[in-house]
C-alpha cells in the first residue's frame, strides 16, 4: 500500500508541472515555495534550526498557524533554549506565520511527501520532536523521522467527519502513520473518539482543547483599533459588518443583505475578506454592479481613495482579519453558507462580538456548538435569513450586547489548551529520556 502511495504521490507532483510553471511566471515569490518544497532550504535557517534539538511544528496554512501560534509561546516559556521550526503548505500560511509567530527561528515550506525529499529534511535538521497541528499526517516524512527516532505528538488534533471517511482508504498506511505518533493531544471527545476510531492506541490519546481559544495575535489596543478603522473609513460608521473567509456562492448573499441594511442605515459599510484574495477584482465588479462604492484595504492603506466613500471593503490583506474583527458590530464567518464546512468563529468570538453563520459548520462543529448553545452564534440558513438575522440583531441593543457578553465569556471559560499541550510535550520528553 505505501508503494502504492509513492505512485501516486509522484504521478500528483508530475502532473502539477504545468500549473508549477504558470505560477512561477505570474505569482510574486512561488519560486522560492518550490524551491523550498523541493528540499532547497534556506542557509540562513538552517544554520539556527539543524543539529540543535529544535522543536518542529507544522502547521499547513493560516488556521493551523493560528492554531500553533499560543503553542509556541508556551513552548518558548517551557523550552527557552530549544529553537522552533514552523513548516507551512501554503503561502497564505507562510505569511500568517511570518506576521503573528516571530518567536520562531525558521520558517519554511514543507517538503513534497516523497521518500528521499522526507529523509533528506529530516537528516539535515534532526528536530528534537515533531509537532503535527490539528491533522497534518504525511506518510512518507512520518517514516523518515521514525528512522531517526523523532518522537512525534499530535497537537490540537481535528478529525472532521470527511477526514475519518477519506483516511479510512489508506488502509496499511494510515496505521503505519498512527503507529508512529507518540501523544495524540485532540480538541474535543468527539475529536479522540474518531482518531481511536481510526486505529490510533487510546492509552496514547488525550483531550487538551482548542488551543485557539488562546491566540492573543488578535488583540488590539484602543488606539490601534481606532487607527485601523480610521485607515479603513470606518471610524464615523455604523453599522460596520464585517464578513471573514467568504467562498464564491457566499458574497451575492452578503451583498444583497447590505443593500437591505443600507436602507435603514445609510451610514452602514462592509468588509469582505475573501478566503481566497485573488478574487477581489471580481468580487469588486460584483458589487459595483449591485450599486456600491468599492475599494482595496490596500488602496486605502496607501491613501489611494476612490471618488466616492466606499461602503464595500475588501481585505486584501494576510494576517489582519483577526484584528479587524473588533470594530465589527455584527461578523459572518464564511465558509458556511456553501457546504465548505465553516471556518474559525473563535477570533471573533475573542473580541466579544455578535457572530452569524450559515448551516454548514461540520468542520468546526465543536465551538459553533459552544457558541451557538450559549447564544452567542445565530444560524441563517439562506439569504433570506441572513438578511432577518442582520436586522434583527441591529435592531435591539440588548441582544446585540449579551450575544457579545456571551462570546467573550466562552472565550475566557476555556482558555488553557496551549499550556495543556506543552505539559503534554514535557511528559513525553521526560518519559522518552527515562526510557534511553
Amino acid at each position: 500500500m505505501h508503494f502504492l502511495y509513492n505512485i501516486f504521490a509522484l504521478l500528483l507532483v508530475v502532473l502539477a508541472i504545468p500549473v508549477f510553471i504558470v505560477r512561477l511566471i505570474r505569482e510574486k515569490g512561488f519560486g522560492e515555495r518550490i524551491r523550498q518544497s523541493c528540499g532547497v532550504l534556506p542557509a540562513d535557517v538552517l544554520q539556527r534550526v539543524s543539529n540543535r534539538d529544535c522543536i518542529w511544528l507544522h502547521a499547513a496554512s493560516v488556521g493551523e498557524i493560528v492554531a500553533t501560534s499560543p503553542i509556541v509561546k508556551e513552548i518558548k516559556r517551557e523550552f527557552p533554549d530549544n529553537p522552533i521550526l514552523i513548516s507551512v503548505v501554503t503561502a497564505s500560511g507562510y505569511e500568517m506565520a511570518k506576521r503573528i509567530i516571530t518567536e520562531a527561528e525558521g520558517i519554511i515550506f514543507f517538503p513534497l511527501d516523497l521518500p528521499w525529499l522526507a529523509l533528506n529534511a529530516v537528516k539535515r535538521i534532526k528536530p528534537r520532536v515533531f509537532l503535527p497541528v490539528e491533522t497534518e499526517l504525511w506518510p512518507n516524512f512520518l517514516r523518515a523521522v521514525r528512522n531517526y527516532n523523532i518522537p512525534v505528538m499530535m497537537v490540537n488534533g481535528r478529525i472532521s467527519d470527511k477526514s475519518v471517511k477519506r483516511y479510512t482508504y489508506l488502509h496499511t498506511v494510515l496505521q503505519d502513520m498512527l503507529s508512529t505518533v507518540s501523544r495524540f493531544c485532540m480538541q474535543s471527545q468527539v475529536d479522540a473518539e474518531y482518531i481511536i476510531r481510526l486505529g490510533a492506541d487510546s492509552s496514547r490519546v488525550e483531550i487538551t482543547g482548542n488551543t485557539k481559544f488562546d491566540q492573543t495575535y488578535t488583540d488590539v489596543t484602543a488606539e490601534e483599533k481606532n487607527i485601523l478603522a480610521r485607515q479603513l473609513g470606518v471610524a464615523d460608521s455604523y453599522p460596520v459588518l464585517i464578513a471573514g473567509s467568504t467562498h464564491k456562492g457566499e458574497e451575492e448573499s452578503l451583498l444583497r443583505t447590505m443593500q437591505a441594511v443600507q436602507q435603514k442605515y445609510p451610514q452602514g459599510k462592509i468588509i469582505i475578506a475573501p478566503r481566497d484574495i485573488m478574487r477581489v477584482d471580481e468580487l469588486a465588479a460584483m458589487a459595483q454592479g449591485m450599486g456600491f462604492a468599492t475599494a482595496r484595504r490596500t488602496q486605502l492603506q496607501a491613501a489611494e481613495l476612490p471618488g466616492d466613500s466606499p461602503t464595500v471593503i475588501f481585505l486584501d490583506t494576510i494576517g489582519e482579519l483577526g484584528k479587524v474583527y473588533a470594530f465589527g458590530d455584527i461578523i459572518y464567518v464564511g465558509g458556511s453558507l456553501i457546504r465548505h464546512g465553516g471556518h474559525n468563529v473563535l477570533e471573533p468570538a475573542a473580541h466579544g462580538k455578535p457572530i452569524i453563520v450559515g448551516p454548514h459548520m461540520f468542520n468546526f462543529k465543536d465551538s459553533y456548538a459552544l457558541l451557538s448553545g450559549r447564544g452567542a452564534c445565530v444560524t441563517a440558513n439562506d439569504d433570506r435569513e441572513l438578511t432577518a438575522q442582520v436586522l434583527s440583531i441591529l435592531a435591539d441593543d440588548s441582544v446585540r450586547r449579551h450575544m457579545g457578553e456571551q462570546s467573550l465569556a466562552i472565550i475566557m471559560e476555556n482558555r488553557g489548551a496551549a499550556r495543556k499541550s506543552v505539559v503534554a510535550l514535557k511528559n513525553l520528553l521526560n518519559s522518552m529520556e527515562k526510557a534511553i
